[in-house]
């Protein structure tokens, strides 16, 4: 018999307010997880009446995937508390090197120790080694520096790695012997043109999942990396979005619930033998071997 229940286990979901975190706080809980999530709101540069604008819309693009950036984790929770789960929050930047602790302490205190980790938040602006092609329109474009690189480094590298870190801590301090971490990567299998520093620092993510994957396998921590796609969470605009869907072998663009379902199979007992590895969940957009 298939066992994909979570009925149980605790997850804590970073990234969780939007898209893909979104999607596995509730695919998770729709396993019967309870649910702690966590995300990090950024000033935003558009005005709360051009957010707004944008969601009425739903045309999709910078507009558009800042709001959906900017809505509160508590939502997410509301609606998890809502379908019958238990679910709490609490918003932290993991570019500050304390947040880890603080995390799992606000986790153990109201939800009780976590068994499950999903890394999902990530910083991502645009930047490129070459002068030419920077621009302020749309996404922009930044000339890459020391500032950014410490930006993305700080959140999708060293963040990650200090959660797992904090993780795996508490998880030995109390003798558990089940434990599941999932870290969201980029579909970037070689180089990443134009996110330059995005991709350098997912890639030093996947080092450090890997190293984990081997030294707390012994502990009964299976630790995976999920790369997706190309996945519309507001980001892509209708020709961006059309011209993926139609070189995309399954013939559409990823949705959040795509990669919530690959994660969701990851965290259960069916995956207790994968370990180590690194998922692409692109529809065919890129093969890997």
């Amino acid at each position: 018999m298939r066992d994909l229940s979570l009925a149980g286990r605790v997850a804590l979901v970073t990234g969780a307010n939007h898209g893909i975190g979104a999607a596995a706080a509730r695919a998770l809980a729709a396993a019967g997880a309870t649910i702690f999530l966590t995300s990090h709101r950024r000033p935003s540069p558009f005005s709360p009446a051009e957010r707004e604008e944008a969601l009425r819309s739903g045309a999709g693009g910078p507009v558009l995937y800042e709001a959906k950036k900017q809505q509160p984790p508590d939502v997410v929770a509301a609606e998890i508390i809502s379908a019958g789960g238990r679910a709490a929050c609490l918003e932290a930047d993991l570019a500050d090197r304390t947040a880890a602790p603080v995390l799992f302490d606000a986790c153990e205190s109201r939800l009780g120790p976590a068994d499950i980790l999903v890394n999902n938040h990530a910083h991502c602006e645009y930047d490129t080694f070459n002068p030419a092609i920077v621009t302020d329109e749309g996404f922009g474009m930044r000339l890459t520096d020391a500032s950014i690189m410490n930006e993305h480094y700080a959140v999708n590298a060293r963040g990650t790695a200090l959660m797992m870190a904090e993780f795996a801590k508490r998880h030995i301090r109390r003798s558990a012997a089940w434990g599941r971490i999932i870290n969201v990567s980029t579909d970037a299998a070689d180089a990443h043109a134009g996110a330059v520093s995005y991709a350098a620092s997912k890639h030093a993510m996947e080092s450090y999942s890997r190293s984990a994957a081997h030294e707390l396998a012994p502990y009964g921590i299976t630790v995976n990396i999920v790369a997706p796609g190309p996945v519309q969470t507001g980001w892509l605009g209708p020709e961006d979005e059309a011209a993926i869907a139609k070189r995309t072998p399954l013939g559409r663009v990823g949705r959040p619930e795509d990669i919530a379902g690959v994660i969701a199979f990851l965290v259960s007992e069916e995956a207790r033998w994968l370990t180590g590895q690194l998922v692409y969940a692109g529809g065919g957009w890129k093969w890997h071997s």
